[in-house]
């Protein structure tokens, strides 16, 4: 690791600008987020994101995998800064940090009327728990959606706690965001079919046909979809229950109608 000037102050206006991005002012004014941990920073590197600025404590990153993605990284051309442990423990949201972060540009893609042949999407209304949205970039990531579109006002899925519960499938996805009103005007000129996941369907999630190109669309934890959303659906689908519990966790439902839709579209 190349020689540089250790940054020892808090009070550092760089280490102040990348403390903002705790916040989603902070993120949304300079257009980035902030990565922690050598394992998100490694997928952030595979996918190419736009990495603006490595953060590396010395005294702390001891991991021969991560000093060489480091090197790496450096050899690239992408800035970096050293500092203390106390600095780096002042941007760090976790318990035993270990020394490495990045500052990342945001990926936002416009909602487009083209989508690949292969393609299936989840759409997310009123989505309001970060780790939800975590959680369900994960399991869209594994069963190889394109992307994700946020509908309204949804949390923020540069969020610390949706960067950490996507374990770095954010990376991997394209993310959309529309309001209410222009989804459901695309949705009356694209030729790509909305399934939406409702508790008052008829029909069981299991017995929908799905094809690609495709839309899953999953409203919010407490309201679900609106009657708006609702009307653009082509189909509407629902998961049985029998216990007491009268919904369930937006994560798990979205991630049991995907994992369908993927074995059903990968014969």
């Amino acid at each position: 690791m190349c020689d540089a000037m250790l940054i020892s102050s808090t009070s550092n206006a760089t280490i102040k600008t990348i403390r903002s991005l705790r916040t989603r002012k902070g993120r949304e004014q300079q257009g980035q987020f902030w990565v922690e941990g050598i394992r998100l920073v490694a997928e952030a590197a595979q996918q190419a994101a736009p990495i603006e600025l490595l953060v590396i404590a010395p005294d702390l990153l001891t991991s021969q995998f991560a000093l060489d993605l480091v090197a790496t990284l450096t050899h690239k051309g992408v800035p970096s800064i050293q500092v203390t442990p106390a600095v780096f423990a002042s941007l760090s949201a976790k318990d035993g940090p270990q020394g490495l972060g990045a500052v990342v540009s945001q990926g936002w893609q416009n909602l487009s009327l083209e989508f690949s042949p292969s393609a299936v999407w989840v759409a997310l209304a009123e989505v309001q728990d970060p780790g939800n949205l975590g959680s369900i970039m994960r399991t869209a990531d594994a069963v190889g959606c394109g992307g994700m579109i946020l509908i309204g006002n949804c949390t923020d899925p540069y969020d610390p706690a949706a960067v950490r519960g996507s374990m770095g499938s954010l990376f991997a996805l394209q993310l959309m965001k529309t309001s209410e009103a222009d989804f459901v005007k695309w949705r009356s000129a694209a030729s790509v079919p909305v399934i939406g996941t409702s508790g008052a369907a008829n029909c069981h999630y299991r017995q929908a046909r799905y094809t690609k190109p495709m839309v899953l669309l999953s409203g919010s934890e407490r309201q679900g979809l609106s009657p708006a959303l609702m009307a653009a659906c082509d189909q509407l689908v629902s998961i049985p229950m029998v216990g007491r519990a009268d919904s369930l966790n937006l994560a798990v439902a979205t991630s049991v109608v995907l994992y369908e839709v993927f074995d059903q579209l990968r014969g």
